[in-house]
């Protein structure tokens, strides 16, 4: 396992199998050392967190919606790296998308939800530039859908 794997262990994440596409794209393009990870939607195994954040979901259940997005993120990184997250040599950037109601201001809060996942796993890599916007609506209903750029070896 690797030092990646098992920070994400101690912290009792367990990564799914990434999320095949649900459209006409691939779940990631890898150009140089760069992998271009597509937008992540908040699901997991229970189907995910759905729903207008200010509205049918709150900024601390939104929060869990970013990590959950980073999971699956980090699940598409270990299939960009063949298995091997230690390959990854910096998250460069996050582009966060949050499902808002008007009057709801706290996206980079939400965002931070993944933001601190990618420093958690990843330790000072982890660090990262970053966009936080709130949008009209996502596919499915998701609350949120974070996509990525990381640099591997």
């Amino acid at each position: 396992m690797s030092n990646v794997e098992d920070r994400l262990a101690a912290a009792g994440v367990v990564l799914p199998q990434p999320n095949p596409p649900v459209a006409n794209y691939v779940p990631f393009v890898r150009v140089g050392d760069l992998v271009h990870i597509s937008g992540q939607v908040s699901i997991d195994a229970s189907g995910g967190i759905k729903g207008v954040v200010g509205d049918d979901v709150d900024a601390e259940t939104a929060r869990r919606a970013a990590r959950l997005c980073g999971i699956n993120l980090i699940a598409q990184m270990r299939a960009a790296c063949e298995g091997d997250l230690d390959r990854v040599t910096r998250v460069v950037k996050l582009g966060g998308f949050v499902q808002v109601a008007a009057g709801f201001f706290e996206i980079p809060q939400v965002v931070n939800g993944c933001s601190d996942l990618m420093v958690e796993a990843f330790g000072d890599l982890g660090r990262h530039a970053r966009s936080a916007v709130g949008v009209y609506r996502l596919p499915m209903n998701f609350a949120v859908e974070i996509d990525a750029v990381v640099a591997i070896a």
